[in-house]
């Protein structure tokens, strides 16, 4: 359940409530918002109501029907900003990742970083260990394609987001990245899910294969049980029958989970579709929709790309498609970054 205090609630009263509900056996997550304070509450199954509503300060209680309770907008109605130094996920801008699938080389990660910073993106992605269906397929070069990332974003003011595969490589990548991403064939790995809910890093969780919406907001829950409430939400397309895709990207997935969560939801045109000629469409899509961000794969040579190239943008297609999202992000109310746009002369 959810317990809403009183506008001028004292910090007292706040403290009295959460010391009742502790000696009640109840799991309590404290919640700030603009003008309320909002305690969420685990294990409140068998308690009355009304004897948490009788408490000094207490404005009203809620019960939450969803099993996911710390990722329902009941218990955070305002949307959940994350913020990494002056980059803000969820926000009114439109925060666009992107880079490539892997890192191969240096010179690859400098390349590909230089493209997407010139374009406007604000955050480097890329891959040091990779998930491949086959063991015979690159794999990534694990700290030292950390190395060569990182040097890249930093060569370029980006923050680096990439991939964690497993417990171990927590404290590793931590060294290196910004931000965790969790991958979609990890999505309902919870022991992972638990180590990086005790994380001080965000957490983007990509959707599973073939997860439900309240799969996948269970999963977040996971993460944000164990204190780390920077927890971003990325749809990446779901596995159907239909063959004429990689994936199929379901877009009604982006202002669903905006109404049932407060987290911030991107989207990933690439995997959505596996298919470079259609991302573009697909990101305008996914914006059009109410994505507060999007992640794109860029390689400066997907042609010889050693992962996902076929899904990979080349730079000048990436580089008009930020273009024409500075288009479409005004006309919903958002905007985008314009870093770079009047020296290309699309200012106008």
């Amino acid at each position: 359940m959810v317990v809403v205090m009183q506008e001028r609630a004292t910090e007292a009263q706040v403290d009295s409530v959460i010391s009742r509900l502790i000696e009640l056996g109840m799991d309590v997550h404290r919640s700030s918002g603009a003008t309320r304070t909002v305690l969420g509450v685990v294990g409140a199954g068998k308690v009355d109501k009304e004897m948490i509503e009788i408490l000094d300060g207490v404005h009203e209680v809620l019960r939450i029907s969803e099993p996911y309770k710390r990722a329902s907008r009941s218990y955070r109605p305002e949307n959940t900003i994350v913020q990494i130094d002056d980059v803000r996920i969820g926000g009114d801008e439109v925060i666009v990742m992107a880079g490539p699938c892997s890192a191969e080389t240096e010179e690859q990660c400098l390349a590909a970083a230089a493209a997407v910073k010139h374009a406007g993106a604000k955050i480097f992605r890329g891959g040091a260990f990779k998930p491949r269906s086959s063991p015979y397929s690159f794999q990534g070069h694990g700290e030292k394609g950390l190395q060569m990332l990182r040097t890249a974003a930093d060569a370029h003011n980006l923050k680096l987001v990439s991939e964690v595969m497993d417990v171990s490589q927590i404290e590793l990548i931590a060294k290196y990245c910004d931000i965790f991403q969790v991958g979609a064939r990890n999505m309902q790995n919870y022991t992972l899910l638990r180590e990086l809910g005790y994380a001080k890093k965000p957490v983007l969780l990509k959707r599973g294969l073939m997860a439900t919406i309240e799969e996948w907001l269970l999963s977040a829950e996971y993460i944000l049980a164990g204190g780390n409430n920077d927890v971003i939400l990325c749809e990446r397309g779901i596995r159907t029958f239909e063959t004429a895709t990689r994936n199929t990207f379901d877009i009604s997935a982006i202002p669903v989970v905006k109404k049932l969560s407060h987290l911030p939801v991107i989207a990933d045109p690439s995997h959505g579709a596996g298919r470079r000629d259609m991302v573009a469409q697909l990101a305008r899509a996914a914006v059009a929709a109410g994505a507060d961000g999007l992640i794109i794969e860029v390689h400066n040579d997907p042609d010889k790309a050693w992962s996902d190239g076929a899904q990979s943008m080349f730079p000048a297609q990436f580089d008009r498609l930020m273009a024409e999202l500075r288009i479409i992000a005004p006309a919903i109310g958002r905007s985008i970054c314009l870093e770079s746009v009047a020296r290309r002369g699309w200012a106008r």
